[in-house]
């Protein structure tokens, strides 16, 4: 399996973040870690192990890349206005600098997102918010509101970063064509934030799956979950 390891300067953020890159060829993943994650976390934990098969038949490539948490949700000593806007900064960094790298690399359109915890809400949380630049979204084991992390502050930055308040209100065409599978499980403590997700877009007449397995919020089941998603993109 092509492995290749990279630094990307964001002019965004002001600072140099590291990705690692699994195969030659294909179409592109962005895989966002869990909470204060890595970019090596998803290799690690054999989540890339998972879809090795996609990867070395040459039909994904993926993009695991570091996350933003440490300046944003988890950076527990700033003012929870800055630390929204820091994940805005993250948020604009994806969208403006690395996904129109990896259209010019992978000579696409649109690209894949997944994560798994916090990582599914990272990549739905993109998703929503861009949807004319991704196709295909999987969340694992996510959750979804993040006024948990705010401390009761609330401005137009944590709105437009809460998918259950703008998701609602958003009408942009490109999310009815959008492919958008929700993953957690029975024992899972974010289960219920997948089915207000689910019901949102519902009422929106979305189309979207809603999966939900046996298990609790951990590694093993996300690798079950991660292939098969996969495969819907084929």
């Amino acid at each position: 399996m092509h492995e290749d390891y990279r630094r990307f300067y964001s002019h965004h953020l002001g600072l140099e973040l590291e990705m690692l890159v699994l195969g030659n060829y294909g179409y592109p993943i962005i895989i966002f870690p869990t909470s204060n994650g890595r970019y090596y976390e998803a290799k690690d934990f054999k989540l890339v192990d998972s879809v090795r098969w996609f990867i070395d038949n040459k039909l994904i490539k993926l993009y695991c890349i570091d996350s933003g948490d440490k300046y944003s949700w988890y950076a527990k000593h700033l003012h929870p206005g800055t630390r929204v806007w820091n994940h805005t900064l993250y948020d604009r960094f994806v969208a403006d600098e690395l996904v129109p790298a990896i259209q010019r690399e992978c000579q696409v359109d649109k690209v894949g997102v997944a994560g798994c915890s916090l990582g599914g809400y990272q990549a739905l949380n993109f998703a929503f918010r861009h949807p004319g630049l991704v196709a295909h979204m999987f969340s694992m084991g996510a959750s979804f509101d993040i006024r948990m992390f705010m401390g009761g502050y609330y401005d137009e930055q944590v709105y437009y970063n809460n998918p259950p308040d703008y998701l609602p209100n958003d009408q942009d065409p490109d999310l009815w064509r959008m492919n958008i599978i929700l993953g957690t499980a029975y024992d899972d403590f974010c289960k219920d934030s997948n089915y207000q997700i689910a019901d949102i877009l519902s009422r929106k007449g979305i189309a979207h799956r809603l999966d939900v397995r046996p298990g609790t919020h951990d590694w093993p089941v996300w690798r079950d979950m991660f292939p098969e998603y996969v495969s819907t993109i084929f």
